[in-house]
């Protein structure tokens, strides 16, 4: 019987045969060398400004911090002490409140508009109805879209002040949700399971605050959510039912929309709507009058969300709004007509949306050979008037308190 060589004896090593030797990495090549002392310089030089965006950054979010503090509490201060007002005369209170509402958005626009995000708009003028009772149709990408709207609508008037906002219930846990809560927006909860409760309360909410608080304009966001989140579930919605394939929006929800255009449309006297299929019949004073389709379209499809528009470490960039108007008595109020009509706006979004970012311009109107835009422009001694105004209060409410505190304790 022969021994087997143990492991490690000089036997064993002559008979496993000759072992794979390990490579060293190879050398890195003079290129090589010159391809990392060139990244290295490009971080060197961008070090400086790379270090200016994030001071920058927290700079703004200190201000924007700093602004709340004083802002927020001011306007709740305020509109508690004006509750006497409120019994004696309910619209005058309202109109204050209303200034005050429009002041802190004005606040909020400002954010944006000293970061470089400025709005070009395009199509019909709204200025001309900013008096009128309206409803706002708008595409859903990002956050950026409430921002962007708030700076857009600064300059229409008394728009802002009259506005009342529909948004996800998700707003009323942020800095500014309180406001909305006062200034009587309506959040409303997504989700299958929520949808047939939500669209009650919001009838409800219609009837008790929208004219006892002077209203007249109102944004929805009838897609339901963010672009993003949204997208695959549209499209596959649109295959099942032999709709169009849209990418660049989604298809509506016409929930809302029928709620708020049967609460508010004007009746005629015997009863029937101002619309429908009586659309040759002109509404009576005093209803909604017409709805206004926006299209919001961001440069190369790259929403602003609000954590750039609060913090600005994004490049500055223009935002394009287009708009187009459509009397309340060619809308139709029946609910698959009104569903058919929704959907055929949002395909003309999507046409809209692909035009602007195959050309960087949204097409001109039909019997126009040219498109025209506008560019929507803050008042800088206005923004200065407001932000003083925030400050000084939060500084005479902390010394009211501070005196009461001391007289207390």
């Amino acid at each position: 019987m022969t021994a087997t060589p143990g492991p490690g004896t000089p036997a064993a090593a002559a008979t496993a045969g000759p072992r794979p030797c390990r490579r060293s990495p190879p050398a890195p090549t003079e290129k090589d060398r010159t391809d990392a002392n060139v990244r290295m310089a490009v971080t060197v030089e961008e070090a400086p400004w790379l270090g200016w965006v994030v001071a920058k950054a927290l700079m703004r979010f200190a201000f924007m911090v700093a602004n709340n503090l004083v802002a927020i509490p001011s306007y709740i201060c305020y509109v508690i002490l004006l509750q006497p007002l409120r019994v004696l005369d309910s619209k005058r209170f309202w109109y204050i409140e209303g200034l005050m509402y429009k002041w802190l958005l004005g606040m909020v626009a400002s954010w944006g508009w000293y970061a470089g995000y400025t709005v070009m708009e395009w199509g019909e003028d709204i200025k001309a109805i900013s008096n009128d009772e309206a409803v706002m149709l708008v595409n859903h990408q990002a956050t950026g879209d409430v921002c962007t709207l708030m700076m857009c609508l600064q300059d229409k008037g008394p728009v802002v002040a009259q506005m009342m906002w529909l948004m996800d219930h998700i707003f009323k846990y942020t800095n500014f949700g309180i406001v909305s809560l006062i200034h009587g927006d309506f959040f409303i909860r997504q989700g299958r399971s929520y949808r047939d409760q939500q669209l009650l309360v919001l009838k409800k909410h219609l009837e008790q605050n929208y004219r006892s608080r002077d209203r007249k304009w109102i944004v929805l966001f009838p897609e339901g959510g963010f672009l993003r989140k949204r997208r695959e579930t549209s499209q596959a919605f649109a295959k099942k039912n032999n709709l169009p394939f849209l990418t660049h929006v989604t298809l509506p929800r016409f929930g809302a929309t029928n709620i708020i255009l049967n609460a508010l449309v004007a009746r005629q006297e015997n009863g029937s709507p101002a619309g429908g299929d009586a659309r040759g019949l002109r509404c009576k004073p005093g209803g909604l009058q017409w709805i206004i389709d926006t299209t919001i379209a961001y440069p190369n499809a790259e929403p602003v969300d609000i954590q750039t528009w609060i913090l600005g470490y994004r490049k500055p960039t223009v935002t394009h709004v287009h708009y187009r108007i459509f009397p309340i008595k060619d809308v139709p109020l029946e609910t698959d007509d009104l569903t058919s009509w929704l959907y055929q706006r949002f395909i003309e979004k999507e046409d809209l949306l692909s035009h602007f970012y195959k050309t960087g311009a949204f097409p001109p109107a039909q019997g126009h050979k040219e498109a025209v835009s506008r560019e929507m422009t803050l008042s800088n001694t206005w923004i200065f008037l407001i932000q003083s105004f925030a400050f000084l209060s939060g500084y005479l409410w902390f010394h009211v308190f501070q005196y009461f505190y001391h007289c207390l304790f």
